[in-house]
């Protein structure tokens, strides 16, 4: 459980996952795996029309649309090739010295799993950007894997690498955000860098009281933290203040038993994840 995975798809966030990951992988002093999954498409190519064709040009028909559909495999190999090695460039000049690719057939979340005994980290690009909780549409694929791996996930959203200044984690008391933080607390990711513990809620005195244990937790493992209490609803005030954060990273437990549990994986579809404007790194 070393490596960490950029998974890249040419997209327009592509060149974000490589930085990101190369960023990473420093902090982390782990290697690089470059990670490009050719997908089996639903196109006319692949259809099959052995019913739909007349006796006499059946034959003639099935053969060059197989022809087009081995010339369109070929292609898109030769795409992935060329994505991975100018990956692999820009990730060298960012500094990675332990670095490899791989292209694989199949289903990204598919070969996640697989990979996810030498992981330590993935990496992957959110696609769907909204304004408003009830236009979001997250990518699947995203989602997918953020339900089935149990190794951390960093998903970039579209906007360009800027190396963080400070981190946000979003914090509600739970078991699982006391976990986040001793894992945030154990991993050379983000040491070093100013964090602010957020919590949207009602100002109580066990609310407070809450905030300034994990404070304490946080300085004594190093880490320069204060806190936040805002009144409201997770995804009505947190992307806000997210967003006045400047050059930040959103961290958040994934699973847990309280309203930030259901805006990561629940069937909701107002997720912090899909409304934040920074990269997330979700923590098992």
């Amino acid at each position: 459980m070393n490596k960490v995975y950029a998974c890249i798809d040419g997209l327009a966030n592509s060149v974000a996952v490589i930085d990101w990951a190369a960023w990473s992988a420093q902090r982390l002093e782990a290697p690089l795996e470059l990670l490009h999954v050719l997908e089996r498409t639903d196109s006319p190519l692949t259809i099959d029309y052995s019913g739909a064709i007349g006796l006499g040009a059946q034959d003639a028909l099935l053969v060059e649309l197989s022809a087009l559909d081995a010339q369109r495999g070929k292609l898109a190999q030769e795409a992935g090739r060329q994505l991975l090695a100018d990956a692999r460039q820009r990730a060298a000049a960012a500094g990675v010295a332990r670095l490899d690719v791989r292209l694989r057939h199949g289903e990204l979340p598919d070969t996640v799993l697989e990979m996810e005994p030498d992981a330590r980290l993935f990496v992957l690009g959110e696609h769907y950007r909204a304004s408003g909780a009830s236009k979001i549409h997250l990518d699947h694929h995203v989602e997918r894997v953020i339900r089935s791996v149990k190794r951390p996930v960093l998903v970039s959203t579209g906007a360009p690498f800027e190396e963080p200044k400070r981190f946000v984690i979003a914090f509600d008391g739970s078991p699982t955000a006391c976990q986040t933080l001793e894992t945030v607390a154990r991993s050379p990711l983000l040491k070093g860098l100013p964090v602010l513990l957020a919590m949207a809620g009602t100002d109580t005195p066990q609310a407070r009281r809450q905030l300034e244990d994990a404070r304490l937790a946080l300085v004594a493992a190093g880490f320069e933290a204060t806190v936040e209490l805002v009144n409201g609803e997770p995804e009505e005030v947190l992307p806000a203040l997210l967003k006045a954060q400047g050059a930040s990273l959103l961290v958040m437990g994934a699973y847990g038993h309280s309203r930030i549990r259901q805006l990561i994986v629940g069937s909701t579809t107002t997720t912090l994840l899909r409304l934040s404007e920074v990269p997330v790194l979700i923590l098992r």
